[in-house]
């Protein structure tokens, strides 16, 4: 199996494990998320205890990934705490940054032309995994918008529909559209 697939690999496997991060959003209580933190953080020390065993860069490598899935633990469980896109944003990011940091430590391994290119397979690979992460952001920002603007639209048609009546039912038209659409 090559560097470059197994790189692909993390990455599409970490993806897949963000599916039901996603579903769960918004769904976690206090108490839950609180829980939730400290099962990372038992799980963290778990796993950097684990490599305790071993010695150079193996062990920096196993060193990193603990300090990869906790962090990526706690930003998908932010998200699926709070919801919010930015945060979605923020697991897209993270699990970039730390696949790139253990791909790069698994390069010093290797010497010469053989740990430039490495080297540089894993910046592309974190790259493209930034880029998607910036491209998701975008789209979601896309989506507000394009909802701002059907609903301003909306909001216009009501108003012309309460322009064709006439004193009471006219302002009690444009007060139900105003009430409606969040306008004052």
């Amino acid at each position: 199996m090559t560097h470059v697939f197994q790189l692909k690999t993390s990455l599409i496997v970490a993806a897949l494990l963000a599916l039901p991060m996603a579903a769960q959003a918004q769904s976690m209580t206090k108490a839950d998320y609180s829980a939730a933190k400290s099962r990372v953080s038992a799980q963290y020390k778990a796993d950097k205890a684990a490599c305790a065993s071993m010695a150079g860069n193996n062990k920096d490598i196993c060193v990193l990934q603990a300090k990869g899935k906790e962090k990526v633990a706690r930003a998908e469980l932010e998200y699926g705490y709070t919801g919010k896109p930015a945060d979605k944003n923020k697991v897209a990011v993270v699990k970039a940054e730390t696949t790139y940091a253990v791909a790069k430590e698994r390069c010093d391994d290797k010497a010469g032309d053989a740990k430039g290119l490495c080297v540089s397979e894993a910046k592309a690979i974190q790259t493209k995994a930034l880029a998607d992460a910036k491209m998701g952001k975008e789209i979601v920002k896309a989506e507000k918008d394009a909802t701002e603007d059907k609903r301003e639209a909306d909001y216009k048609v009501t108003l012309e529909k309460c322009e064709t009546l006439a004193g009471d039912a006219k302002a009690a038209c444009v007060g139900a559209a105003k009430a409606k659409f969040g306008k004052s």
